[in-house]
């Protein structure tokens, strides 16, 4: 499977990559399916169906939106957060849905009714994957025209049930100019090429784009992370979803900014830009994937402090970064998971955590030796991280453990560039037993809260 960089790095909104983004992507993908089968104009009603951890968390992590966003012909990509609760005021106030609507010329409006036709299992789960959603379209007599099972299997990554059919995300089959799927095989390349693990990724991205297309696309999504950050360090007030937790992002940067003197504050700093994303994100802000929304706040976290504290720092260094730890995400997305609701919270925040250790030890000047190693010191040391949102939201302890890991990836970056790359456990045994680990943790420690903190503290 060719995976490319702009797969690991997506724009899209929060707060959860797989219980949103993931969700809408497939709620669209079918409505556009029932246009190309020819069903859409005799669909008189749809039913959808949410299982497992979408299920038990769905309505912390704005699946129900996610869906009728979708089925409405809305993208992650393109929306306007901003727009959103006018689009879902209209949807409920009216009980009526216009499939495809956000699409010019397609809109078919159809009676909607979301407490019947919107179901939440709390305690049913589909075979595959955690993360399962069935849609069916009916006709105005009550037979069904089309009945699909999608998975989000994390990162915004949605499957089709068999594999079969044009709206599945099929995996890609483009031939790469140096294809490795393993740490070990990155390695040789780079070894047998003289490249670096940057300007490796950069030729195999060019079968998809060519070089000046990755570059500005990798800048867009710097772009992205950045206004991000910005809308994170101005916003007050409390994030939706019943917790009342008090966002501290502005507060905070206001206090360091009147300390003066940055460089003695950079890890706090590093914290706080963090923060500053998943703050964003748990409010249903614009964010970028990487490579989930739950841990969306660590590579921008990490990219500010080399763009405020490296000498030199520039464009071809984001590139670069970006690229790197591209690299170090699709080894985990191959070889294990960034589902939460697979393998916990290691698999969001642990392998955001190394991809950030392995683009900045890049951009540093590390070897492709210390870049793996910066990644796995980033990966060793979130192992057996579990996934217990409070309430179901990406809240707490979220957008803490953001800034922790973020300050956790610097301090890899410097530990692997201090050495010669030469370490016991390498990469790829450190993501095969992050996914043993994943197998062996307890479903109720896997994004369902029903476990960990989401159980020990009390909702107020």
């Amino acid at each position: 499977m060719a995976i490319s960089v702009f797969d690991m790095f997506s724009i899209g909104i929060g707060p959860s990559s797989s219980h949103t983004v993931g969700p809408m992507r497939a709620a669209r993908m079918f409505a556009r399916r029932l246009k190309s089968q020819g069903v859409l104009a005799q669909t008189a009603s749809v039913r959808a169906e949410l299982f497992g951890s979408l299920g038990a968390t769905g309505h912390g992590h704005g699946t129900p939106k996610a869906v009728l966003l979708g089925l409405e012909g809305f993208s992650p990509r393109t929306v306007d957060p901003d727009g959103v609760e006018p689009v879902l005021e209209r949807v409920r106030s009216t009980r009526r849905l216009r499939l495809l609507g956000a699409e010019v010329g397609d809109a078919h409006e159809i009676a909607f009714d979301e407490s019947s036709q919107l179901v939440l299992h709390r305690r049913r789960s589909l075979p595959y994957h955690a993360n399962g959603m069935t849609l069916c379209a009916y006709d105005a007599e009550g037979a069904p025209v089309l009945e699909k099972t999608y998975y989000s299997v994390g990162g915004g990554f949605v499957v089709d049930e068999d594999a079969v059919g044009a709206d599945r995300v099929k995996p890609d089959d483009t031939v790469l100019r140096y294809p490795f799927r393993t740490g070990d095989e990155l390695l040789r390349l780079t070894r047998e090429t003289g490249l670096s693990v940057s300007a490796l990724m950069l030729e195999n991205e060019k079968a998809w784009r060519t070089e000046d297309e990755v570059r500005a696309g990798l800048l867009e999504i710097w772009d992205v992370m950045r206004a991000c950050v910005t809308r994170g360090l101005k916003t007050e007030g409390i994030l939706p979803g019943g917790l009342k937790v008090r966002r501290r992002a502005a507060h905070t940067a206001k206090a360091l900014r009147a300390e003066g003197d940055r460089a003695s504050h950079a890890m706090e700093w590093v914290t706080l830009w963090a923060m500053a994303v998943n703050e964003e994100n748990a409010a249903g802000g614009r964010v970028v994937t990487a490579p989930t929304n739950g841990a969306a706040g660590i590579i921008p976290a990490v990219l500010h402090h080399y763009a405020a504290a490296v000498p030199g720092a520039d464009d071809d260094g984001v590139v670069r970064f970006l690229l790197a730890a591209g690299a170090v995400g699709m080894l985990f997305k191959e070889n294990a998971s960034i589902s939460g609701a697979e393998v916990g919270c290691q698999g969001e925040v642990g392998s955001a955590c190394a991809m950030a250790a392995g683009g900045l030890a890049e951009v540093l000047g590390g070897t492709p030796e210390q870049v793996e190693n910066a990644a796995e010191i980033g990966i060793e040391h979130n192992l057996g991280l579990t996934c217990d949102p409070v309430g179901g939201l990406v809240q707490i302890p979220c957008i803490e453990r953001n800034g922790m890991a973020g300050v956790k990836a610097v301090t890899a970056a410097r530990m692997a560039l201090r050495g010669d790359g030469r370490h016991h456990v390498s990469l790829d045994k450190a993501i095969k037993t992050m996914k043993e680990t994943g197998a062996d943790m307890k479903t109720k420690y896997k994004e369902t809260a029903r476990g960990g903190l989401a159980v020990n503290i009390i909702e107020c």
